[in-house]
Parts: structure tokens; C-alpha cells; sequence
């Protein structure tokens, strides 16, 4: 795949982030300490980053460019790196740092891949519970050789949604205030800690709906394809695409409905 010509199909570009997230899944697991060290934070005192973070995306990185050194890779630890083609690599080596941190078992090796700037093939490796979400355009969802399908025709008042927090005080100050708006209109909410296992969880039905302010495109690149492929909408608000901003997916019928309550309560404020 190192030659340089015609793009391979979707599948194809699958199949080597599957292998890429694989790798990369099997080496933290081997690696983590029973405490793994912090190397910094990044937005807020409680925003980290751990060496295995650092080495996961570098291992990434490393093997996007050895079978496909022309192509772009975004990642959330080592920036935007240029490409000369039609292809970006979107990587978050761990969604779920604080989980990964805390020996919680949620938390992914998430990889997109773009070809002229549209998302054609994603892969969310759960690495602590074995669990491989895969998506490619036109494909459909799969885990375990299942394809999954989200859950059709739940009300809002029985739905079961995921949500999450941002790191600084301020905006987790209005999300507490948006939370409490939205938890007497549903079944009942979970946070997970993983943005991207989140939208993988609706992919699966194992919640109805998922909505969170602040995630970033590399949390979300692979999961939103998977919830699509898997027959949820995904996006923001007012018919804007997802962004950190607001970030939402659910089945048709749900998602306006918990886009119009949303809507009412200004999630983007703060």
C-alpha cells in the first residue's frame, strides 16, 4: 500500500486501521502500569495526557506512514501532519484518558479515515473489553461480526441517554444545568467516559441517544460514521454537523426530539 496512485476503496482503508488499532490496543494493554504516569495536562488540571497516550499515537503514526507514507494525519497528541493525496488519518490513540488512568474499562483506540475530507472508514477498538466497532461508507456496523443496529422508535421519555462532561469549571457548571433540564424528560442518563464508546453504545443499542458539549473531531470521526452506518443521525445543533460545540446522535424521530429539548436549554453557552 506504500505505492503512490489511484486510492484504495474504503474497505481497503478499514482494513489497515482495524490492523493499525489492533496493534496499538494490544500494546497498552501490555504496557499500562498499575498507575500509568501523567505527563501533563492540557485545557484544565484535570484534562491529561500519560506516556502511553504519546506512544500509542506515535506506534499509529508510525505504521500509517510505512503503508501509506503520502497521506495526512490529524491526531489529537501530535497536531495536523500534511499529506500529499486525498487521505487523513484521524487518531485518538486513547479516548477515555481518565478511564485508561483509573484501570476503568472504558476506553478506545479510535482511528477515521477521510478521503477528500469525507469520513469512509472507522474503527473504535474497546480495548479492555475486546470489543472492535468497525464502519466503512456504504458498509454498515459491525462488532463481532454482527451488524448493529441502533434502536428505532423510543420516545424521549424512554430513552436511554449517554452524556459526558468537559474538563473546565465554567462548562461543567452549564452542562450540570443542561443535565438537570434533560433527566426528568428521559428514562434516565449514563456517562461512560468515553465519548467515543458513548456513540459506539448507540450504534449497538445499548443506549437509545447520546449528546455531550466539547468533543473533538478525533473523538468522534470513527464513532459518528459507526452510529450512521448503524442507522442513527448524527450531528448538531440547527442543522449544523457535529463539532465541539455539540455533538449528538440518535435514531430519526429521537434525535429531533432531543435536538427541540436541547434547543430550548442553550447547551453551547459557557
Amino acid at each position: 500500500m506504500a505505492e503512490r496512485g489511484g486510492e484504495p476503496g474504503a474497505s481497503a482503508l478499514l482494513e489497515l486501521a482495524v490492523e493499525i488499532a489492533e496493534e496499538a490496543g494490544a500494546m497498552l494493554l501490555a504496557k499500562r502500569p498499575a498507575r500509568p504516569e501523567v505527563l501533563a495536562t492540557k485545557s484544565s488540571p484535570t484534562d491529561v495526557v500519560t506516556a502511553l497516550d504519546r506512544a500509542a499515537e506515535e506506534l499509529i503514526r508510525a505504521r500509517v506512514g510505512q503503508a501509506r507514507p503520502y497521506d495526512a494525519i490529524l491526531g489529537e497528541e501530535g497536531g495536523d501532519t500534511p499529506g500529499e493525496g486525498s487521505v487523513r488519518w484521524i487518531v485518538d490513540p486513547i479516548d477515555g484518558t481518565v478511564n485508561f488512568l483509573y484501570g476503568l474499562p472504558d476506553w478506545a483506540v479510535s482511528i477515521g479515515v477521510e478521503v477528500d475530507g469525507e469520513i469512509v472508514a472507522g474503527v473504535v477498538n474497546n480495548v479492555p473489553r475486546g470489543e472492535l466497532f468497525t464502519a466503512h461508507r456504504g458498509g454498515g456496523a459491525w462488532l463481532a461480526g454482527e451488524r448493529l443496529r441502533c434502536n428505532t422508535g423510543v420516545p424521549l421519555d424512554r430513552a436511554l441517554v449517554s452524556t459526558g462532561f468537559g474538563y473546565g469549571a465554567d462548562r461543567r457548571r452549564v452542562q450540570a444545568e443542561v443535565l438537570a433540564q434533560v433527566l426528568p424528560r428521559v428514562r434516565d442518563i449514563r456517562r461512560g467516559g468515553s465519548a467515543a464508546i458513548d456513540m459506539c453504545a448507540v450504534a449497538a443499542g445499548r443506549v437509545d441517544a447520546y449528546y455531550e458539549r466539547g468533543p473533538n473531531y478525533w473523538d468522534f470521526a470513527a464513532a459518528g460514521l459507526i452510529a450512521v452506518e448503524a442507522g442513527a443521525r448524527f450531528g448538531g445543533l440547527h442543522g449544523k454537523p457535529a463539532s465541539p460545540g455539540l455533538t449528538m446522535c440518535a435514531a430519526p424521530g429521537l434525535f429531533e426530539d432531543l435536538h427541540d429539548l436541547l434547543a430550548t436549554l442553550d447547551p453551547e453557552r459557557g
